[in-house]
C-alpha cells in the first residue's frame, strides 16, 4: 500500500519546487527511497475508537480513501515516526493529521500498543505486507471525543459497530493485512468474544 505521507509544514517553493529541509528529522524522496531499502522504518498505527461511561468501545472509526488508480479501500490512522519525536508525539500528530484538529484523541498517561506488526514487501513473511518497505508499527487504541473531519487522502470516517467493523466485508477493503490488525484492535479491548 502506498500512502504518501507530506512532508510537515511543506509549502512549495519557486516553480512548484520543494523548499529546502528546514525539519532535520525529514527525509527528502530520494533519501526516503535509500532508506526504505536498507532499514525497517518505524510507525504508529491508530485504531479511533468511541467509548461509553464505562469506557468500553461502541463504535470504531475506519478511514475510506481512494488509490492512485482509483480503487477504494480502508485504512487506519498510520504514518512514520520522525527522529526526535516520541511515539506519543507521533502517534498525536498523525490522529489531528488523519481525523482533524478536532478530534481530542485521549492518549493515555502510559501508551501501550496492543501489537507489534512487521510489514515486509515479500508476501508470506508475516500477515502484513507493504510493497515498498519493512516496517515495524507500534499500534494503538485511542479513543476520540470531539467531531472529525478526515484530512490528507481520506475521503471519509466511517463510525461503526465493533461487529461490523470486525466482518470479512471491511477487512476485505483493507490493504496489507490491516483488517486482521482491526480484529486484533477490537479483541484486546474486548470487542470480540
Amino acid at each position: 500500500m502506498s500512502v504518501r505521507t507530506p512532508d510537515p509544514d511543506w509549502t512549495p517553493g519557486p516553480d512548484d519546487s520543494p523548499p529546502p529541509s528546514t525539519n532535520p528529522g525529514w527525509l527528502s524522496d530520494i533519501e526516503l527511497a535509500e532508506v526504505r531499502g536498507r532499514l525497517p522504518l518505524i510507525y504508529v498505527e491508530a485504531v479511533p475508537v468511541r467509548v461509553d461511561g464505562l469506557g468500553q468501545v461502541v463504535e470504531v472509526g475506519v478511514l475510506l480513501r481512494a488509490t492512485q488508480t482509483g480503487e477504494m479501500t480502508r485504512m487506519l490512522v498510520s504514518g512514520r515516526v520522525m527522529y526526535g519525536e516520541t511515539l506519543r508525539e507521533a502517534l498525536f500528530r498523525h490522529l489531528e493529521k488523519d481525523l482533524g484538529p478536532m478530534a481530542f484523541p485521549q492518549l493515555p498517561a502510559s501508551p501501550l500498543p496492543f501489537t507489534v506488526a512487521e510489514y515486509f514487501p515479500m508476501p508470506g513473511v508475516s500477515a502484513f505486507t507493504d510493497e515498498r518497505q519493512h516496517a515495524v508499527s507500534l499500534a494503538f487504541v485511542v479513543p476520540v471525543t470531539g467531531t472529525c473531519e478526515p484530512r490528507q487522502d481520506a475521503l471519509e470516517l466511517t463510525w461503526m459497530t465493533p461487529q461490523e467493523a470486525a466482518s470479512d466485508a471491511v477487512s476485505a477493503e483493507m490493504e496489507g493485512g490491516r483488517g486482521a490488525l482491526l480484529r486484533t484492535a477490537l479483541a484486546s479491548v474486548g470487542c470480540l468474544r
